[in-house]
């Protein structure tokens, strides 16, 4: 029995000793980040402010490899399915945990199957925009005009449990409404769509939205947050047309597999907080609305387990 012990013992101390090497050596050699959406959405605006900060602070490159599909099921598999040495991140939004109780193909637990390293940034809402053809200018009016021809009206859909769907299935709830989701594999996709007039609405990151909005080629409705952005002082809120309580932001984090090295998570940590906080990424930030905030480890952890748990909740109260 002394000797099994022993031996444990031993395995154990070399198996940490050899993890406390490769930390004490990350990183030496370039990180791939996996986005697990088309390029061009927000995760890709995000890690093109931050990204240049994290290579001077890591002294290592940074490349961003966009493995779209399923609503970011394959590419955030993927990395599920990586070595836990730190040089495969995932960077995505609230969907990681938002998709998996919509779709029976998701074949990770976003809770389980990965190292939770920070939450990087959260906007201010997504902005629910229509195309400017639509005679509907307040949500109010929006409402009236879908209850006037239930099945008409459409909204596209990035994908089940994306920052696009789970808004619009909450709106549809709230207000006992009959609107068609429209599947689409991406956000810019779905813009594009919404600016040409083949689909009627689209909840989107303000991000994405100023800039059309601002160039006529989309109106603004409302913002889904608690309360209204600089950035479109003009738009309000979903809470102040009415839909009292609604409040749905979309975040952005970073992961890494399942046991990854604290050492090794703390580093990469440190380098997200050096960059959020940077005075150029927070202009740029601030343009773009969203916060950075760079929340540690422990705290990201227990804070993706909550939202995980309320997805579970939303995604049984549509399916009813």
């Amino acid at each position: 029995m002394n000797r099994r012990f022993w031996i444990a013992a031993l395995a154990a101390l070399l198996a940490s000793a050899a993890g406390l090497a490769q930390a004490q050596g990350f990183p030496n050699k370039p990180i791939k980040v996996v986005v697990p959406s088309p390029p061009g959405g927000p995760p890709d605006l995000i890690l093109r402010a931050i990204i240049p900060k994290m290579t001077a602070a890591l002294g290592q490159p940074i490349v961003v490899e966009n493995r779209a599909g399923a609503g970011g099921l394959i590419g955030t598999a993927f990395v599920a399915g990586q070595p836990a040495d730190g040089y495969t991140w995932l960077f995505t939004t609230a969907s990681h945990v938002n998709i998996p109780p919509f779709n029976e193909n998701a074949k990770y637990d976003p809770v389980k199957d990965f190292t939770h390293v920070t939450l990087a940034a959260q906007n201010f809402g997504q902005a629910l925009v229509v195309n400017p053809e639509l005679p509907a200018k307040s949500v109010q009016e929006l409402i009236a005009l879908a209850k006037k021809s239930p099945g008409k009206l459409t909204y596209g859909n990035a994908g089940d449990g994306t920052a696009s769907h789970i808004p619009a299935e909450v709106m549809k709830s709230m207000a006992g409404l009959d609107i068609l989701s429209i599947p689409y594999k991406g956000v810019a996709e779905a813009t594009t769509d919404v600016m040409a007039g083949r689909i009627d609405m689209f909840f989107v990151g303000t991000q994405i939205a100023v800039q059309h909005v601002q160039s006529g080629r989309l109106r603004a409705l409302a913002l889904t947050g608690s309360k209204r952005w600089k950035g479109m002082p003009d738009v309000p809120t979903m809470d102040e047309q009415g839909l009292k309580g609604f409040n749905k932001v979309n975040w952005f984090g970073l992961w890494l597999p399942a046991g990854a090295a604290p050492d090794i998570v703390n580093r990469i940590h440190a380098a997200v907080a050096t960059a959020v906080n940077d005075p150029e990424v927070k202009q740029q930030f601030d343009g773009l609305g969203l916060e950075g905030v760079a929340m540690p480890p422990a705290p990201f952890a227990r804070f993706v387990a909550d939202e995980a748990r309320a997805a579970q909740d939303i995604a049984r109260s549509i399916k009813k």
